[in-house]
């Protein structure tokens, strides 16, 4: 297909971080090649010989002379030429010798395809950094290890330094994953679908060459239409995140993350922590960063076809030109299910089809020209809806009847779609088996045209083409500092705490710390003892909640710590004492205090919530509070820090955002106020990043207002993040 083809002159990135070599060499050596078919080491080399390399290979073998007809060298020293890039293919324990032989003899970059190393624990890890470390002295960039290696199948160099066995055809499309085995699927899927590669990498154990610096790389590549990206994790998204914003901004990325099931994050002890969950920083990430998240392989593959022929739409206004009724339905009901549009035509536009195609036709949108229509009506139909401003996308439903011209019909839709003015794509329906219409396929899929089985396969890769331009449109967080905040108060109490050696912050230190930054509380005092708790509960007024307030207890509710509807002293007196008497177990393992809190009515549970996120800071969390959060996990995340625009969206991305608007005769509950609780716990976990966990549940909001009446703050341990 078109996109596949790339010039004969080499369309070479800009030299950055080392990578050139790894990605562009001059000459490859295999030390531990080998003549036994089914080795790693004859593999590769059997490769670039097959790929068609245009630089030497040395094979290094200890005794043999030669290996696939070229002469092999006893080791390195030996090699006569040059060498930029080495496969190391050898036991983990002679690597390290071997990255000094390579830093001897200047190469610039190594492959290690070899395993036994940090997957293995404490000894590998200590040969990683033994390698590493001569590495470094040489300047000398590692890929992997445990890794596949690299391919570019740019025609000037036609360099396979992998022992996979896909050899692709030269196309936009590159592909770096950090499992070489699902990187190798997803490189046989796209050739499955004729879709050209243009460069790959497996990075394995990414020691060295990490995915961002291959992502940059890729960004910086002329011939690179479309990047495709699998992880299982971002060691430093925050750098992940810088680089991939740049790139997003040139061509689109496409990713898949894997890790969507882990229930590691279950052991944390608060809300917000347990629903983060592994993984979920890489969604957050991808999504700011503007890149199209996938969870369907096959959905990646033929998303990437799509965007590596075609140009992203300017909105989501889709056309839909077919020859046959049933599966242009199909497709439009596919298209407003993934977030398009299929508008009606323009009467400028209904005029000129009605001019140009059989009386039959249907004009509106969907239009059918009818199964009889031949080349000319196709080429009116389609030069008409491109020409319509109302219009952004294409999408054909074409079957092939054997009383039509279906060649010329796929001639005239590869003309359309050479256009490059509106992305096209195409159901395209045939018996596959019939000689006359696997000609007509290859004329579209030789054209360019991303060709689909089923109509719903093609609205969703349509539907991907206008995800990364949505995505870039989101406007960037713009937080402010809300007034009322006083965090050098806040550092002082932080300071204390972790001074006298507290991560679970007592009812007292919460309190003060939600006060530092203006978020509104229900009236509250934490006391001692029953009569301090009956004179607080008079101060306050009634009815009160009591709660108890221990290290010893994450959530009071779990073990009885909480009496509602207390309605006068005797109560709240007679309350605490038994509290005390039936929660004397946890009193003798960390000091028991009584919160003494204003019983709120009415109001909707929300939960605002913070967890930390290692290398990127905090994760915000909103959604249906109270006991809703366990049940129903109707909870959004979004990366701090948020401003205005931020928080008032997650407000509407909860599934229950309804709620909030008034449902029932229900009147709408005060966003405004809940937007800016959000901000401000965004901006206290922002000037306290030591800050592990955070919890506002629930959060009662009202008509006018909304106030935390239950709150938990956990500090994380060892030295404060800087």
């Amino acid at each position: 297909m078109r996109g596949a083809r790339v010039s004969g002159a080499a369309l070479r990135p800009a030299p950055r971080d080392g990578l050139e070599a790894l990605f562009w060499p001059r000459s490859v050596a295999v030390v531990g090649a080998s003549a036994r078919e089914h080795a790693i080491g004859h593999s590769i080399i059997a490769n670039l010989q097959a790929f068609g390399y245009r630089g030497p290979i040395y094979p290094v073998h200890p005794s043999a002379t030669q290996i696939l007809g070229l002469p092999a060298y006893p080791g390195l020293p030996e090699v006569p030429g040059e060498v930029d890039l080495v496969h190391l293919v050898v036991p983990a324990a002679q690597v390290p010798g071997l990255m000094a032989q390579c830093g001897a003899r200047g190469v610039r970059a190594v492959i290690i395809n070899s395993a036994g190393f940090g997957e293995l624990g404490e000894q590998g890890l200590r040969l990683q950094q033994a390698f590493m470390d001569e590495a470094r002295l040489s300047g000398i960039r590692v890929l992997g290890p445990n890794c596949q290696g690299i391919i570019n199948t740019d025609p000037s160099l036609r360099a396979y330094c992998n022992f996979t066995n896909t050899l692709p055809a030269a196309g936009g499309v590159s592909l770096v994953a950090q499992s070489g085995g699902v990187g190798g699927f997803i490189l046989q899927g796209l050739a499955d679908i004729g879709v050209g590669v243009r460069l790959y990498a497996s990075n394995g154990n990414g020691c060295d060459v990490s995915i961002t610096e291959i992502l940059r790389f890729y960004g910086d590549d002329p011939g690179t239409r479309v990047v495709v990206l699998y992880t299982e994790g971002l060691a430093e998204p925050a750098g992940f995140l810088e680089v991939a914003r740049a790139v997003t901004a040139r061509k689109p990325v496409l990713a898949m993350r894997a890790g969507r099931t882990e229930r590691g994050a279950q052991a944390a002890s608060s809300h917000t922590g347990a629903l983060a969950g592994a993984g979920r920083v890489t969604d957050l990430v991808f999504e700011r960063a503007g890149i199209i998240a996938f969870d369907d392989e096959g959905e990646l593959i033929r998303a990437a076809m799509a965007h590596a022929t075609q140009p992203a739409p300017r909105g989501p206004r889709t056309a839909v030109l077919t020859n046959t009724g049933g599966p242009a339905v199909i497709a439009t009901d596919a298209l407003v299910s993934q977030g398009l549009q299929v508008p009606a035509l323009a009467e400028a536009t209904v005029q000129r089809l009605r001019a140009a195609l059989l009386p039959q036709a249907a004009l509106d949108n969907p239009v059918d020209v009818i199964a009889t229509a031949g080349p000319g009506h196709f080429r009116a139909a389609l030069q008409a809806l491109l020409d319509d401003d109302a219009i952004d996308a294409l999408l054909v439903a074409f079957v092939t009847p054997s009383f039509t011209d279906t060649q010329g019909i796929a001639h005239e839709i590869v003309a359309a779609s050479a256009q490059q003015r509106k992305p096209l794509v195409c159901n395209f329906m045939t018996d596959p088996t019939q000689p006359r219409f696997q000609a007509t396929r290859a004329i579209l899929q030789d054209g360019g045209v991303p060709c689909f089985a089923y109509p719903g396969d093609a609205a969703r890769a349509l539907a991907a083409l206008w995800r990364g331009p949505r995505l870039r449109q989101r406007p960037a967080p713009t937080p402010h500092r809300p007034p009322g905040i006083d965090a050098p108060r806040a550092r002082a109490i932080v300071d204390s705490a972790r001074a006298a050696g507290r991560l679970q912050l007592p009812a007292q230190d919460v309190l003060a710390l939600l006060r530092c930054y203006g978020i509104p509380l229900a009236a509250a005092q934490v006391v001692d003892g029953a009569e301090a708790a009956a004179a607080a509960a008079r101060e306050i007024g009634f009815p009160v909640v009591v709660k108890i307030d221990t290290e010893a207890a994450s959530h009071k509710s779990d073990v009885g710590g909480v009496v509602l509807g207390l309605h006068d002293e005797a109560a709240v007196h007679a309350a605490v004492s038994g509290l005390q008497q039936r929660l004397a177990g946890l009193a003798a393992e960390a000091p028991l205090r009584f919160l003494v809190q204003a019983q709120l009515a009415g109001g909707q549970e929300l939960i605002v919530g913070a967890s930390r996120a290692p290398g990127i800071g905090h994760l915000l969390m909103f959604g249906l509070g109270g006991i809703h959060v366990e049940v129903l996990g109707d909870v959004v995340f979004e990366l701090a820090p948020v401003g205005p625009g931020q928080a008032a969206a997650m407000l509407g991305a909860i599934r229950a955002a309804a709620l909030l608007e008034g449902v029932r005769g229900r009147p709408a509950l005060d966003r405004a106020a809940i937007a800016d609780v959000i901000e401000r716990v965004s901006c206290l976990v922002q000037d306290l990043p030591e800050i592990d966990e955070l919890d506002l549940n629930p959060l009662l909001a009202w008509p006018e207002g909304a106030r935390a009446v239950d709150a938990r703050i956990r500090l994380a341990p060892g030295a404060a993040p800087a």
